[in-house]
């Protein structure tokens, strides 16, 4: 028997059925018996969402209203009356088994198994199982139209069933016509057996991943914007009612080996992942997920593997894996199997911990351990930050992918931060600067594509290129040094600016829109520095907390233009210029070094957002030939650094370090305040505390 089933929600209908997260409000089915060519009583049932808001096309094409839905009852008690509806149907019919049978898979997918799993119901096994009508229909009338684009009407049609769907009430009118298009392919021309039905996994099943694996690009997502402590199973839980293949959750990781709420998703076909693509922005918890296509070689790239270790650790399958992090670097097996006691035994006891090493054979602190049910699981998790010897232990979710790109990626072979370059020189403000003012002369540049470059920017602008400022396009990268998706851009006026956001905003760039909008200079620096620009206003950058000595940033007032392979800081910034106390306003230039391919016109400045632990100031410095150094030194009679003395730098400050607790670490030494005071821009408390007498001890 088949059990006939259509349905509709409070927002989008027809194709995009699901795509906006709207709850169900209307479940209609009816029985019918395949041998016998008899059906049961159709039924009809609204439900109460939490949400009443209807859209204009659900009002419109269904004629519901916020009144009548708020009679109805809610979806579990809904789905408890259809099963025993169905059951009473069977029985009449004399029948014992059924199956679903739906207009498309939207419904079972889409709607109801992501809607049961945010508001925590289980499903029945029934709807795991299902007839997609439409690909039943082709597959007996193979001259019919192309599965994407059959309706319950184009059946219809093509069969010339007679049918008028004005005279029966929204959702009974589309069940009666989906059985007499059964009927139809029941009857003796046809013969048509329904044998193969669509099924959607009941788990997520974790296995590791070869390097040597073919991965079809056309399976492959990216999500964007996960909560950090995510695992595999809350991915899985987002995508819920779509296939996702055996271990195709892939964590991304960044060069620290911690996570970056991304994370790579590779399912069974195609079709699943276009119907993941519809999933953009839908939401786990209070964040929204984006959803983009990737392809199969980044997904190898994080979750391809090929250690014999790994292979053997992973090779037990459906365990739960815990990852481990703050170990002691003396921990052993037995220290780590007592850490976690009897409660929460290891899968094959030490066989079930698998250690990260260094290259060099060195351990780094973490661990991953393997769990047979979730039960032990969740009793290990709940020792989070208990104490293992003199350290507490972190423990978290993990997949089969993380512990690839931990293990195989060594993932601190090579620093996140390159380090500080010799010679340090001042740099020259170079003839084109940011703009600092008020004039909204800027444009912002939102959503860019990652592989977007200069000429991509540059040929999204069209006629308007000729209008920007030389050396007037700059790209942000994040903290880990990847493409941020956002770039500023800077006009020849605040006329040129307009027009560009005005013409540009939401136009396409490869395969997605780009966002555009007006700024001024001020507001283009504020993001620079990792503040946030949006229709509230401005928020400061994460360093600007008074207890960060937030001035170091504040003194950044011009840009230089390196090329594309460095990341720039103004060292301006870190190197006062020569104060005398004859002429201390009029302080000569610094000096600087442009590699010859920095005299192109538009150049790609990137900038790192300096928010802990991420320093802005170790990165991009240029070291410049000696002869350089030299000719500049000689063309303007000063010195390179402010004499006498230097400056030094500190690394590894906690993050709440102030102001004081700095000068108290350099008590008995001897500091240049009017050099510190061009430095940074202190307020007048920190200039008194700079200001005041010392006891100056000779360096």
């Amino acid at each position: 028997s088949l059990v006939v089933l259509f349905g509709a929600t409070a927002g989008a209908y027809g194709a995009k059925l699901g795509s906006d997260e709207r709850e169900l409000i209307l479940l209609v089915w009816q029985v019918v018996d395949l041998h016998s060519k008899k059906v049961g009583t159709l039924h009809k049932s609204l439900v109460k969402a939490d949400n009443l808001d209807l859209s204009d096309q659900c009002r419109e094409v269904s004629g519901l209203t916020p009144e009548g839905l708020g009679k109805a009852e809610p979806l579990d008690r809904v789905l408890q009356q259809f099963t025993q509806l169905v059951s009473s149907d069977l029985k009449v019919l004399g029948r014992s088994s059924y199956t679903l049978c739906s207009d498309g898979q939207l419904l079972i997918r889409q709607v109801l198994h992501p809607e049961t799993s945010k508001k925590n119901f289980p499903l029945s096994d029934c709807f795991y199982s299902f007839y997609d009508l439409r690909k039943e229909f082709h597959t007996c009338y193979p001259s019919s139209a192309p599965v994407k684009d059959q309706t319950i009407k184009t059946m219809a049609e093509y069969l010339g069933l007679g049918t008028d769907e004005a005279e029966e009430d929204f959702g009974v009118w589309q069940v009666k016509t989906m059985v007499a298009v059964i009927f139809s392919m029941l009857s003796e021309g046809c013969n048509h057996v329904f044998t193969e039905p669509e099924t959607v996994k009941h788990k997520y099943e974790t296995g590791p991943c070869s390097k040597s694996e073919s991965v079809d690009s056309e399976t492959v997502i990216r999500a964007r914007g996960l909560p950090w402590q995510s695992s595999d199973q809350d991915i899985a839980r987002f995508f819920k009612g779509l296939n996702i293949a055996k271990g195709g959750v892939a964590l991304c990781l960044n060069s620290q080996g911690r996570r970056n709420g991304e994370a790579l998703v590779r399912f069974v076909n195609s079709e699943q992942r276009d119907l993941a693509l519809e999933r953009h922005k839908h939401h786990m918890g209070s964040r929204y997920i984006e959803v983009y296509k990737a392809t199969g070689e980044e997904f190898l790239k994080i979750a391809g593997g090929t250690s014999n270790e790994v292979a053997q650790f992973l090779s037990k399958e459906n365990q739960v894996i815990i990852r481990m992090r703050g170990l002691p670097f003396t921990a052993t097996q037995e220290d780590v199997l007592g850490f976690l006691g009897p409660e929460c035994p290891v899968t094959g006891g030490k066989e079930g911990l698998l250690f990260v090493k260094y290259p060099d054979g060195r351990p780094t602190g973490d661990a991953f351990v393997l769990f047979s049910c979730e039960e032990y699981a969740q009793n290990a998790l709940k020792k989070h930050k208990e104490i293992l010897g003199k350290r507490y232990i972190e423990l978290f979710r993990s997949t089969a992918a993380e512990v690839q790109q931990v293990v195989l990626n060594r993932y601190m072979s090579t620093p996140l931060i390159p380090t500080l370059p010799a010679p340090i020189i001042p740099v020259i403000p170079p003839p084109y600067t940011i703009a600092t003012g008020s004039i909204r002369d800027c444009v912002r540049l939102r959503g860019l594509p990652y592989t977007a470059g200069i000429d991509d920017i540059l040929e999204f602008m069209g006629d308007a290129t000729g209008d920007i400022k030389p050396h007037g396009v700059h790209m942000v990268l994040n903290q880990q040094g990847r493409p941020s998706g956002d770039a500023f851009i800077q006009m020849k006026s605040a006329d040129k600016a307009f027009m560009v956001a005005q013409k540009c905003h939401k136009k396409m760039m490869k395969d997605r829109y780009v966002e555009v909008f007006q700024c001024s200079g001020e507001e283009m620096n504020f993001v620079l520095m990792g503040g946030t620009l949006n229709r509230s206003g401005l928020s400061p950058p994460p360093c600007k907390l008074p207890c960060l000595s937030p001035p170091a940033y504040a003194a950044f007032q011009t840009a230089a233009v390196i090329p594309a392979e460095a990341a720039l800081y103004q060292p301006q910034a870190l190197l006062p210029t020569t104060r005398t106390p004859q002429a201390s306003a009029a302080a000569p230039p610094a000096v600087t070094y442009y590699p010859a391919q920095a005299a192109q016109l538009y150049m790609n400045y990137t900038a790192y957002y300096p928010s802990p632990p991420v320093s802005p100031t170790t990165v991009g410095y240029i070291a410049a030939p000696p002869g350089a150094v030299a000719a500049a030194a000689t063309a303007t009679h000063t010195p390179i650094l402010p004499q006498p003395g230097a400056l030094v730098r500190m690394q590894g400050l906690p993050y709440n370090t102030g102001m004081k607790e700095i000068l108290s670490f350099f008590q008995g030494y001897q500091y240049a305040p009017d050099d510190y005071n061009g430095l940074i821009q202190l307020s007048d408390q920190a200039r008194s505390v700079l200001q005041a007498p010392k006891e100056w001890v000779c360096l």
